[in-house]
Formats: C-alpha cells, sequence, structure tokens
C-alpha cells in the first residue's frame, strides 16, 4: 500500500515516517511511506492510496478530503497523541483501515 503524509513542510513527519517504515516491516507489509508538505499533496495524492494529515493541518482537512475524494483516496488525521508519541504503529494501523 502506498501511504502519504502530509504536514506543513513535509519535515516534521519524517520520524513518524520512519518509525511507520519499521512497523510495516516488522508486520510484513511492503508498504510504500513518504511525507510531503502541504503545497505538494496535490501531486503526491495522485501516487497515494491513503493520505495521513499531521494534526497541525486538521483546518484544511476539507481541502485535501475534496482531492481525495476525486481519485478515491481516503483522507484522516493523525490523531495528536499518535502524532506526538512517534507511535509508527498506530499510524500503520490507522491507515491499514482506512483502506479496507
Amino acid at each position: 500500500m502506498k501511504i502519504l503524509l502530509a504536514c506543513s513542510s513535509g519535515m516534521s513527519t519524517s520520524l513518524l515516517v520512519n518509525k511507520m517504515k519499521d512497523a510495516a516491516k516488522k508486520a510484513g507489509f511492503e508498504d510504500e511511506i513518504w511525507a510531503v508538505g502541504q503545497n505538494e499533496v496535490g501531486d503526491a495524492i495522485q501516487e497515494a492510496d491513503v493520505l495521513l494529515i499531521g494534526p497541525q493541518m486538521r483546518m484544511i482537512k476539507k481541502k485535501m478530503e475534496e482531492l481525495g475524494n476525486e481519485i478515491g483516496v481516503p483522507v484522516d488525521i493523525i490523531p495528536p497523541t499518535t502524532y506526538g508519541r512517534v507511535d509508527g504503529e498506530a499510524a500503520l494501523k490507522m491507515a491499514h483501515d482506512m483502506k479496507k
């Protein structure tokens, strides 16, 4: 599965991306997981199966959902506790649950 994360600049999610990759490897998944800044979402979402956005971007969730709805990509906000704890397992589970 292709999991896209988005935050204000694409940098603050890099730690979470790495933790998610570790969790995916441990679970035997071959997921592709990457992060971009909010200005790059329009292009990157074309390659994604799901979009997780950082909690600091909750005010533009509707705009992100509109982009996702156009191409059938589910969008949700990473819970602040998952994001703050850099909980790769929880974020990975969330992404997989969104695709079901």
